[in-house]
């Protein structure tokens, strides 16, 4: 029998409060607002990675370095969020083809933040790394629904020792949507910037480095019955069923700006980059005044956020859809899930969700073993590997109005 090589993985160093020691890079260049820097690649197939991008000749360093001098990247659409496969249908895990580097302001608040997107082994999910600490210290929190502390307008993760980060939603929403499987996410402060109220940037930016396949197959959560939710007027179902993850959300608002949108999405890289990343969180400007009381949207501007009135849309430019409210919170959903710690398999259907509602799907699903299986994707068939409630993954939120 062959021995499989152990697979090497970002895991914390010890205990609760964990810290990990990270390198000082200078960037290499920048386009776009965005720092692209080269990073060792440690377990990626090289053979399939010739598949996945034009970078064959260049390698991805190099192309990197061009994209950061100006130079027009030639990526295709059809190579563009492709999943890697081997003969027997099984998915391979994937993760970024390079570093990036985003810098913003926090919607809620207002204060400047760095994040750093560094390509991450298999088997990481998505983990972020909280600098900025007193003393120097630095925390790393993974990004589960049992790390969630908080889901009053955005979702905030951290540890048991007090170090958390808050506005994480749309960062993963742009990882899961193109499906990106593993990253280390890197924050100086205590929120992810909000940048334009969408996930279009962390989108573009992910798009100009790439997406590069891992040696591990994927596993994903195949939900094998109903799992239902209720909060107030609110509900949420998980069912059975479907090749990958599907959303039909409906939103009623009391307002003749929004009133009620449905809006159905079968999760792919392509419809997620076409038709959701762009959608922008909103809110309403009765409410301005009581939010920086309480001490949220200190950040907030009519460049991050759509701003509701009583009558129509105060920002100069409109409405990027006509159903731009349901959109983002299909968004914010993606997101959300994506603290399950693995893709779900199966339909998320929702009325008027909230980040709270999210997180209690998550916590309803597994909190009952029957409710779901561990399998790896598979285009052909599903091997089951395992079936548990090994302790997954919650969500993250950004400003928006309260329908929870």
């Amino acid at each position: 029998m062959a021995l499989k090589r152990p697979i090497k993985r970002q895991t914390p160093l010890s205990g609760v409060c964990n810290r990990l020691r990270i390198y000082d890079a200078t960037a290499s260049g920048r386009r776009g607002g965005f720092v692209l820097q080269t990073v060792a690649k440690r377990d990626f197939v090289e053979r399939a990675l010739r598949g996945i991008s034009s970078r064959e000749s260049t390698g991805i360093g190099r192309e990197s370095s061009k994209i950061a001098s100006g130079s027009q990247a030639n990526v295709s659409s059809s190579q563009e969020g492709r999943t890697s496969r081997n003969r027997t249908g099984l998915v391979k895990q994937t993760t970024l083809g390079d570093r990036i580097v985003v810098d913003g302001i926090g919607v809620h608040s207002g204060r400047p933040a760095r994040v750093v997107l560094h390509p991450a082994d298999a088997d990481t999910g998505y983990l972020f790394l909280r600098t900025g600490l007193p003393n120097g210290q630095e925390r790393l929190i993974e990004a589960r629904y049992g790390a969630v502390k908080q889901t009053e307008l955005c979702t905030i993760i951290g540890t048991d020792c007090g170090a958390t980060v808050s506005t994480v939603e749309h960062c993963l929403s742009a990882l899961a949507g193109l499906g990106v499987d593993n990253a280390m996410i890197e924050i100086d402060g205590p929120e992810l910037p909000i940048l334009d109220g969408s996930a279009r940037l962390f989108v573009e930016a992910i798009d100009q480095v790439g997406i590069v396949p891992l040696s591990a197959n994927r596993k994903v959560v195949k939900v094998l019955k109903p799992v239902r939710i209720e909060n107030g007027r609110s509900y949420a179902e998980l069912l059975p069923g479907g090749a990958g993850m599907r959303f039909e959300v409906e939103i009623a608002f009391d307002s003749a700006v929004i009133g009620r949108q449905a809006r159905t999405l079968d999760l792919t890289p392509d419809r997620f980059r076409k038709e959701i990343a762009a959608a922008r969180t909103f809110g309403f400007m009765r409410d301005v005044e009581k939010l920086w009381k309480a001490g949220f949207a200190l950040g907030a501007s009519l460049e991050n956020t759509v701003a509701v009135g009583e009558d129509k849309v105060v920002n100069p430019e409109g409405l990027r859809f006509s159903d731009e409210f349901v959109r983002h919170k299909i968004l914010d959903a993606v997101g959300d899930l994506s603290l399950a710690g693995l893709p779900i398999r199966g339909t998320y259907r929702a009325f008027s969700p909230g980040h709270k509602l999210n997180v209690m799907m998550l916590d309803k699903l597994f909190s009952d073993r029957s409710n779901y299986a561990i399998v790896e994707g598979s285009t052909r068939r599903d091997v089951v590997r395992e079936t548990g409630a090994g302790e997954l993954a919650t969500p993250v939120a950004v400003f928006g109005p309260n329908t929870r």
